[in-house]
């Protein structure tokens, strides 16, 4: 534990990288007193792996929360204010207030100390158990959204631009949950216009 700090959260977002859906945050304050063996980079742990300690994380934790930005905010203000805002949020849902953040690589508006560290998840446990949560709780909601949207094959590629994810785009056009922002979406998005727009003149 940091030297004369009691409440120490690590914070971490996911899903920056993705087309569609959004950025997810989540900040955690652990338990000093009860380890939980295993903790590390979310992008390193099996799915199955990571539901189970995302259980233990939840319930052995002193507090955690977890907080969003949705594609309309991101198209809004980008993806580095929009992870920064929800992380901002995750950390003002955390009861107790913690004293100290560690936050991956970014710098958070709020009056509280903190410390950036760059690949914070690999080197933090704290950041690390953030990462953990965060990627399970979006994880999950693609695979929800998967349902409504199944063409995209959201619950394997969870949003990400692979190459069969760009090719829905291009032959079905974006949902209103991707990122107008981002360039394979905003290209998808103009040939959809196109086809349309040629569509009407042949009527």
């Amino acid at each position: 534990m940091q030297a004369g700090y009691r409440s120490i959260a690590g914070v971490d977002e996911v899903g920056r990288g993705a087309l569609f859906g959004p950025v997810l945050a989540a900040a955690v304050i652990l338990n000093p007193s009860r380890r939980i063996p295993g903790i590390q980079d979310s992008k390193q742990l099996s799915p199955d792996r990571r539901e189970k300690l995302a259980c233990e994380i939840r319930r052995y934790a002193v507090a955690w929360s977890v907080a969003s930005a949705d594609a309309a905010k991101i198209d809004e203000i980008n993806i580095y204010q929009a992870s920064r805002l929800a992380m901002r949020e995750a950390v003002l849902r955390l009861n107790p207030v913690p004293d100290l953040l560690l936050v991956d690589a970014l710098h958070l508006d709020l009056d509280i100390p903190q410390i950036s560290i760059v690949k914070g998840d690999a080197l933090s446990v704290s950041i690390a158990a953030a990462s953990i949560l965060a990627k399970v709780e979006r994880d999950g909601l693609m695979r929800e959204w998967d349902r409504v949207f199944p063409q995209y094959q959201l619950a394997s590629n969870k949003g990400y631009p692979t190459p069969a994810h760009k090719a829905m785009l291009h032959k079905h056009g974006p949902t209103p949950l991707h990122r107008r922002s981002y360039a394979p979406v905003a290209a998808a998005a103009r040939a959809a216009a196109l086809s349309g727009l040629s569509s009407s003149n042949q009527q």
